[in-house]
């Protein structure tokens, strides 16, 4: 069983904005004219052998890319292969809350993810703390992102330290999910993940040959082999451009299953 822990099923009007201009310039993709049927995403899925997916909205400060109402009704026509990951609008906290709440408790939503980047301010921001405590109550993980950013906008929100281990540190009881690696910051990602029990790291915006090696190693550590998550990004990367190399990575049967499939129905509660 293969799990991919951060997917999008993409709108059109997320494709098309200007953030994601560097990355249509390395993948060489275009902007759709149509809207993209979901039977698209399940044949990519397919094509790679991952049996699920935990799909994201994105809310950004000028607007819905990805909104929830459209996550709850591609979960809704393939639940047995898709599960929800809510967004909400960070400058309204108690609303966010409301929201959160409803798509959890509702629609079986799995976890949250707020993009620092997106709304250039860390997840040490005051804003984020209420729904934090939400996450915690309602015993989902809070998701976010680690690292340099891709799109063209600012990368020091994705710093681990000292972001990632301030919250870890103020909510012991939240799990963390840090995707995209943490690159250049691989290392300091690591140690935090290592310092705090609930802090996990997933591989997606990477495919498998381009993981870093300390990465690797600590996949393969008696710890660490509980604390990374396959991901893919897709539509940014592919799962079967992903996954591509994967025996190189030397991993055990067991450590191999733990990432691809036991860590995220763990961390999310699949």
């Amino acid at each position: 069983m293969t799990v991919d822990a951060w997917a999008q099923h993409p709108t059109a009007r997320m494709l098309a904005h200007e953030m994601f201009a560097s990355l249509r310039r390395w993948t060489g993709d275009v902007v759709p004219d149509e809207q993209i049927p979901l039977k698209t995403t399940l044949a990519v899925l397919d094509a790679a052998g991952v049996d699920q997916a935990l799909i994201s909205a994105w809310h950004a400060p000028e607007g819905v890319l990805i909104s929830n109402d459209e996550v709850a009704e591609w979960v809704s026509e393939a639940p047995d292969r898709l599960f929800g990951i809510a967004s909400v609008d960070l400058r309204r906290p108690m609303a966010s809350v409301r929201e959160l709440r409803h798509r959890v408790q509702d629609q079986g939503f799995k976890a949250l993810r707020v993009l620092p980047w997106l709304w250039e301010a860390p997840p040490t921001d005051r804003r984020f703390y209420p729904l934090f405590a939400a996450c915690v109550d309602l015993g989902i993980p809070f998701c976010t992102q680690v690292g340099h950013t891709g799109p063209l906008r600012p990368s020091e929100t994705g710093r681990p330290i000292p972001y990632i281990d301030q919250v870890a540190l103020d909510f012991p009881e939240l799990t963390i999910v840090c995707g995209h690696i943490g690159y250049p910051w691989t290392e300091e990602m690591i140690a935090v993940a290592r310092k705090h029990e609930n802090v996990v790291i997933d591989t997606s915006a990477y495919t498998t040959k381009r993981i870093p090696p300390e990465l690797v190693a600590y996949m393969k550590s008696r710890s660490g082999r509980r604390k990374v998550l396959f991901g893919t990004n897709y539509p940014m990367i592919f799962p079967q451009h992903a996954l591509a190399g994967l025996d190189e990575l030397g991993l055990d049967d067991e450590t191999r299953d733990l990432y691809l499939d036991a860590n995220a129905r763990r961390v999310f509660r699949l």
